[in-house]
């Protein structure tokens, strides 16, 4: 969830953490804070370090060290998704040692801090905060240090190790977790110990120092070849260089990642905020996720597969595990996967996957979808499958993620990066990417002809151009439908077939953003419950596109406009009948019913970025959410 960012070298460290914190921001917001080294001639190494946090956005915590004027040259920082501990200033990172001179910044969850805790208080460490975090700073000063006896237990005393890295190494040996680490010590100047588990950790080198980060992001303008560090790694970063090694301390040699995406695409670009950028990329996304995937002789061709056609052939049951809008995209792909390819398919939330025991075998593929590829559910879930037996396919938007390196194949979607926390871009570039295994189930099971796959992937290509045409010329009625609905309490959102699976996506944004209470059910419920939600005025939001149930569709909506509802339709373009029942249409272009997730879709994005500002909210970063989700 967090943000955390170091550097040692040449420059002012100040300015790179904050400029960093800046752009790891979308990982949480709620404090903000730096360690900072500053020179001492009184203490025996020669250096102390400075702590400054702050409740808040980063620019608070930059406005504080604004007029600080130091002239330290390494230091760690970190922007805060409050996990234990409500947001606060003894709550936000860094977190200290007793003796305030080990600083620690982490993300990730600690499951036995309690425990933890209780051994370290006993044998005397005083704790400041309520975070499951400042275990570690006790931990590492303890294996710094050395041990106290323990009068409860009788555990003798142990001699400290006086080495930085080896004390990091020594405290994740007792935690139980998930962790990306960073740590500073005021007897080691110019050394950052880093440590990762299950939390995203990259390093990299550059012309003035050596820098670590959440995410390539924080570093990009510094280099652009970056170390991912792989679970129970560790590395020592110095002005002169960086050396890693592995949990027992040997030396290792970890590859290094070349990042070809330029800043440009983290930044804003003129628009008002990134949630718009992003909307309005999605056309580029369609083409890139599409780009060089049919072969010359009509076949597809996805060669990071992993898996070869044999193996795929003999797939008999495929599972989609995601968390929220990734398990949006799960639903679109089970209709495409049992329409097209014939095989059973089920969508799971990853959280409740590795819970229930499920069927698993060696003929079953198990589709992991996650938009940061570090989603803690979503690749606790890749590890029970594999377990299990089962073939193991990625979707991401991250090169080099866990659930890229942990499954057999990937496909990205070439989203590039996506900063508003509330994915749009990267979900449509899942929808295109599933849709492609779709058509390469089907195409390896002969369930369709070479024709007719080169019929649909020309198809899915064209969804870029109708996308671009939603984008020109919907604008105004958009705007009129967030104006009737923005005021609400509550909206619903309804479809039919494929139209049930975009409800649940329009009514989970319009939730994020702008917190308006939404739910989302198949239109054919409604008389089964939420209709007795509807009263005079209540908005009702209905994907209701040509397809095979569009006539049952309009039947409930009947349904709602006889108890006043005020509804907004999604509809194909044309139709005019629909006006009849309904109070603003939204056109889309006429598209295959397969095909309309992609396109019905942007609208209802559209939609609650409207109603979001018309009620005053960061359509950005809304509240209590975080891009990345790396705790379970």
């Amino acid at each position: 969830m967090c943000g955390i960012v170091g550097y040692t070298g040449t420059e002012a460290a100040k300015d790179i953490l904050i400029d960093g914190l800046k752009r790891l921001e979308y990982r949480g917001y709620d404090s903000a804070g730096v360690a900072l080294e500053r020179a001492e001639a009184a203490s025996a190494s020669g250096c102390a370090l400075d702590i400054h946090r702050r409740v808040g956005k980063v620019a608070g915590l930059e406005s504080e060290l604004a007029c600080l004027d130091t002239a330290s040259t390494c230091g760690i920082g970190h922007t805060r998704w409050a996990t234990h501990g409500r947001p606060s200033v003894p709550n936000a990172h860094p977190h200290t040692s007793c003796d305030g001179r080990i600083a620690i910044v982490h993300n990730g969850i600690i499951e036995n801090f309690a425990e933890l805790r209780e051994e370290l208080e006993r044998r005397g460490h005083r704790f400041a905060s309520d975070t499951d975090t400042e275990v570690f700073a006790h931990l590492i000063e303890e294996a710094y240090e050395g041990r106290p006896a323990d009068p409860a237990t009788g555990e003798q005393a142990a001699p400290g190790c006086h080495d930085l890295l080896a004390a990091v190494r020594e405290a994740c040996a007792h935690v139980v977790g998930a962790y990306g680490l960073a740590a500073v010590c005021a007897d080691e100047p110019g050394v950052i110990a880093v440590a990762r588990k299950d939390s995203p950790i990259i390093i990299g080198r550059g012309e003035h120092g050596s820098y670590v980060a959440s995410d390539v992001i924080a570093v990009i303008d510094a280099t652009r070849d970056v170390v991912v560090l792989e679970d129970g790694q560790f590395a020592r970063l110095a002005p002169e260089g960086i050396t890693y090694t592995d949990a027992d301390g040997a030396a290792i040699e970890p590859a290094v990642t070349h990042i070809d995406w330029d800043i440009d695409m983290a930044e804003k670009g003129g628009y008002p905020d990134f949630m718009l950028k992003e909307i309005l990329e999605q056309p580029r996304v369609v083409r890139d996720t599409l780009v060089g995937r049919m072969g010359p002789a009509g076949e597809l061709d996805i060669d990071e597969l992993g898996l070869s056609l044999e193996e795929l052939n003999l797939i008999d049951r495929v599972y989609v595990i995601a968390c929220g809008t990734s398990y949006h995209a799960g639903l679109i792909a089970k209709n495409l996967i049992e329409g097209w390819a014939r095989i059973p398919c089920e969508v799971e939330a990853a959280s409740e996957f590795r819970y229930r025991n499920p069927i698993i075998t060696p003929s079953t593929l198990v589709v992991a979808v996650s938009q940061s590829g570090e989603t803690a559910d979503t690749l606790a879930a890749i590890r029970d499958a594999r377990i299990k037996g089962a073939k193991v396919f990625g979707i991401t938007n991250v090169v080099g993620s866990p659930v890229a390196r942990e499954s057999d194949g990937v496909i990205y979607t070439k989203a590039n990066k996506e900063i508003a926390v509330a994915s749009t871009k990267s979900f449509i570039g899942q929808v295109v990417s599933l849709t492609l295994l779709a058509l390469l189930l089907a195409q390896v099971k002969y369930r369709l002809t070479v024709g007719q796959v080169r019929m649909l992937f020309r198809e899915l290509g064209d969804t870029a151009e109708q996308i671009q045409w939603i984008l020109d010329t919907q604008t105004d009625a958009i705007h009129a439908a967030a104006e009737a609905c923005c005021d609400a309490h509550s909206a619903l959102f309804v479809g039919r077939g494929m139209g049930a699976a975009i409800a649940n996506e329009g009514a989970l944004k319009l939730k994020e953003i702008s917190y308006l209470h939404a739910e989302a059910y198949a239109a054919g419920e409604m008389k089964h419950g939420p209709i007795a939600l509807i009263d005079p005025g209540f908005p009702v939001i209905a994907v209701a596109t040509k397809s095979p149930v569009y006539d049952k569709t309009v039947s409930n909506l009947k349904e709602c406009e006889a108890r006043g509802a005020k509804i907004i339709v999604v509809a194909t373009e044309g139709d005019e009948d629909i006006r009849e029942i309904a109070d603003h249409v939204i056109y889309i272009p006429a598209v295959r019913d397969a095909f309309s997730a992609i396109t019905a879709t942007v609208p209802l994005q559209l939609l609650a970025r409207e109603v979001a500002l018309m009620r005053g909210c960061d359509v950005d970063q809304p509240r209590n959410l975080a891009k990345s989700v790396t705790v379970e």
